[in-house]
């Protein structure tokens, strides 16, 4: 069945900022639920509020581009990744001019929308770079667009990581669209899927629950802007993902 979304009786709200050199987006606290019915894994390490994303931000600094998440909880580290937290992940794709890829990454299950392609995608994963960098290439024919940040740390309730901006477009930021996936870090992903950990029907130990066994429902925990764009139906309609531009764009 088509999954109904809490956002048309309540009201969302996103604010954007944007300087010279750097653009944030604020995104409301506690609509880390998915489509509106993801369950968090039973697991006491996923504590309420880890995957629940309430801001972010890119800076260009020299030649990176710096990006920060805040979470609505404390970033913890029990599984000692070496990215110094654990259960989180995350992913940002940029778009830089018309056009770009409409597919989203292995693992999401998600599509973005056509007017709204993306050009650039960016993993940023509590696993070691080596990792990440060998998974990359199950995205297929889009993996020479998908890039492992580097430099991955945590403090508070902040994750920050940095990718270089050569790799990406011309300045400024003010000129590209934004969108945030936040997934859960998964060192034994299923299939094909990029570090991932999916959405089952009914949650477990270590699965999200609310979803579809049928693997048709986003595997996306929060994004940036309206939960309404994970809405699916099976074999009917992909959840479709709009991207964001800052108020200067």
């Amino acid at each position: 069945m088509k999954r109904l979304i809490l956002a048309s009786i309540t009201t969302l709200v996103l604010s954007t900022m944007a300087t010279a050199d750097a653009v944030s987006f604020a995104d409301p606290k506690g609509d880390d639920h998915g489509d509106g019915t993801l369950i968090y894994p039973t697991n006491p390490v996923f504590r309420p509020g880890v995957f629940d994303l309430v801001a972010f931000t890119a800076t260009p600094e020299g030649n990176r581009l710096h990006l920060e998440f805040e979470m609505a909880a404390p970033i913890q580290n029990e599984w000692n990744m070496a990215g110094g937290f654990d259960v989180q992940m995350l992913f940002v794709f940029i778009d830089t001019r018309p056009g770009g890829h409409t597919d989203g990454l292995p693992g999401l299950n998600v599509a973005f929308a056509e007017d709204g392609g993306w050009e650039h995608a960016i993993v940023i994963s509590p696993q070691p770079l080596e990792r990440v960098v060998s998974e990359i290439p199950k995205a297929g024919e889009l993996a020479s667009d998908v890039l492992a940040a580097d430099d991955v740390a945590a403090a508070g309730h902040t994750i920050s990581a940095y990718v270089p901006l050569d790799d990406l477009a011309e300045l400024p930021l003010t000129n590209w669209g934004f969108q945030v996936l936040v997934q859960s870090n998964e060192g034994f992903p299923e299939d094909n899927d990029l570090l991932t950990r999916r959405v089952n029907e009914f949650e477990s130990e270590y699965r999200f629950g609310g979803g579809s066994d049928g693997d048709c429902d986003p595997h996306v925990v929060d994004v940036l802007g309206s939960s309404d764009q994970l809405s699916y139906e099976c074999g009917v309609e992909t959840a479709t993902i709009r991207m964001l531009q800052t108020s200067n764009k």
